[in-house]
């Protein structure tokens, strides 16, 4: 049985942390300031943390090579088996027009430009994030608005702001199944904390939209419908992710942050030709005033009841119970690892959900999304490869990652880390968010900032006695509010609606809100350690 050692560089506590963090250090280097590709960045930092484990941490090279392997496992099944066939389901829509009735349903509920945002860029970028994630909600909203009459960079603007509250459940809960991996953590705790976290968010991102679109005006006058947007949003998204699923979390607050609109009374007020001239410089897409079918229409909207009944019939006791009955598990081969207290870990058997898991039933909600769209079979089989092809590049990156923060956290790096930041004691609960916030500027995903600093954040928090499963979720929390401020996310908003090699003047434009709402995340994890909101926590 391997057992780390927590210094194993001249026994110093520092220098083993400062070793330790090489392939974070690389990764991070890599993608921020040489601007390489994030395949290739995290295949550089994987190969660093193997020869860290091997020649620091004494590793045997066939325990590193097997927990690489199953970290890139992990990878495959089930996280990129749930994007993939999320991302499939949403080209289906898009194959059959059906993208386009819905997007043409979301504009006719209110002709008020500061309403289309909220419906468009809120509520139905959060669908999109939950199905697609991975940059999609940005350039689809973004675009939409543009249709609109929207200047593109504040169309570009409204989307990147838009896509934060949703983000830490995206692509049918992601982030959170990799975050409790990583961690070990139970995934029902730690999208309970994830979920008393960031429906705070949901209830000030509406305001925030309103104001960015029309300023103080825009805020006087849609206050009503930005909160009842935020409120039905937040309130969804919690009752989801604390007791129903984690991968029904972002649906659910999509479609009651867009009922909750629709059900308010000035929602459908007209919008005054003032503010239409103020907010709208270009001109909209006369498709958008095309009226469907309602037969179309319902259509549009049958991939998403139907994620929604699969998932909640999942649930079920009787369906859990045999779902959970094809579930694989066995000793992982080639592995026999411990803790550092030399605690057998729980890497050394593996689970294999065949059917209990967030991909298999989105490729069930799928195949009657193809019925019920009447795609062929040869047809839909055909998106379905091209999905694989379109995401070969995430496929890289998303292995490389969970297999670097696997090999990470076997061999001991990730606790050597830990530890050395638990210096920071009550501090920690503070700065958790802000190291979630800079792994998601950088690499621009929340899934892969889980699997860097998952298993850090829990080693700090056992150190230095605070909840491990509050800094957990918040480093995920706060990682969501790096999103908007991320390389990729950016360079998507401006290829999206025109703007190429505009990066710059749109990362100016979003850093003070990214930055201002960070601070609100902070304050609330630092709340949530003390008994002023210890009393929010599970």
């Amino acid at each position: 049985m391997f057992v780390p050692q927590l210094e194993p560089v001249a026994g110093s506590l520092a220098l083993s942390a400062l070793v330790a963090a090489l392939p974070l250090a690389t990764v991070l280097t890599l993608l921020g300031a040489a601007r390489v590709r994030a395949p290739r960045a995290g295949l550089a930092g994987l190969a660093v943390a193997g020869l860290v484990a091997w020649g620091a941490y004494d590793m045997p090279l066939g325990q590193t090579l097997s927990g690489a392997a199953q970290g890139a496992l992990f990878g495959l099944f089930p996280i990129l088996w749930i994007v993939v066939n999320a991302l499939w389901v949403y080209r289906m829509t898009v194959r059959t027009d059906h993208f386009d009735v819905l997007r043409r349903s979301f504009g006719r509920l209110s002709d008020d430009p500061r309403v289309q945002a909220l419906v468009i860029a809120f509520c139905f970028g959060a669908l999109l994030e939950a199905l697609a994630g991975f940059g999609a909600p940005v350039a689809i909203c973004s675009v939409m608005l543009v249709a609109l009459g929207f200047d593109p960079v504040r169309a570009a603007v409204v989307a990147l702001v838009a896509n934060t509250a949703p983000v830490a459940f995206g692509a049918m809960g992601t982030p959170v199944v990799t975050l409790a991996q990583v961690t070990e953590l139970p995934l029902d705790t730690v999208a309970a904390v994830v979920g008393r976290q960031t429906p705070l968010l949901a209830l000030l991102v509406p305001l925030l939209l309103v104001a960015l679109v029309d300023g103080r005006r825009g805020l006087r006058e849609t206050w009503r419908p930005a909160l009842a947007c935020g409120l039905a949003f937040a309130v969804a998204q919690f009752a989801a992710a604390n007791y129903l699923s984690a991968q029904l979390a972002d649906i659910g607050a999509a479609l009651a942050g867009a009922a909750a609109l629709a059900a308010t009374p000035s929602t459908r007020r007209p919008a005054t030709e003032q503010v239409r001239a103020a907010v709208l410089t270009g001109a909209h897409d006369a498709d958008v005033d095309r009226v469907d079918p309602r037969p179309e229409v319902l259509r549009a909207y049958a991939p998403y009841a139907l994620i929604v009944a699969v998932f909640s019939i999942a649930q079920l006791g009787p369906v859990k119970e045999l779902l959970d009955r094809a579930t694989q598990r066995f000793d992982w081969p080639f592995l026999d690892a411990a803790s550092a207290e030399g605690q057998r870990l729980g890497a050394n058997v593996f689970a294999l959900p065949l059917l209990a898991t967030g991909g298999t039933l989105v490729l069930l909600a799928g195949l009657g999304t193809a019925r019920v769209l009447r795609v062929p079979p040869r047809a839909a089989l055909g998106e379905w490869l091209a999905t694989v092809r379109e995401l070969r590049a995430a496929i890289v990156t998303v292995t490389s990652v969970l297999a670097l923060a696997y090999v990470m956290n076997l061999s001991g790096q990730a606790a050597t880390i830990g530890h050395f930041v638990a210096a920071a004691g009550g501090g920690l609960a503070f700065l958790s968010p802000v190291l979630g916030w800079f792994g998601v500027a950088v690499t621009g995903s929340d899934t892969s900032a889980n699997a860097l600093f998952g298993g850090l954040q829990v080693t700090a928090a056992r150190e230095s006695g605070l909840p491990p499963e509050l800094l957990a979720a918040a480093g995920s929390s706060g990682g969501v509010l790096g999103k908007m401020i991320s390389p990729q996310n950016l360079t998507i908003a401006c290829a999206a609606v025109g703007l190429t090699g505009r990066e710059g003047d749109l990362l100016r434009k979003v850093l003070p809100w990214s930055l201002g709402l960070l601070l609100v995340m902070c304050l609330i994890v630092l709340a949530q350690s003390t008994p002023v909101l210890g009393w929010m926590l599970p």
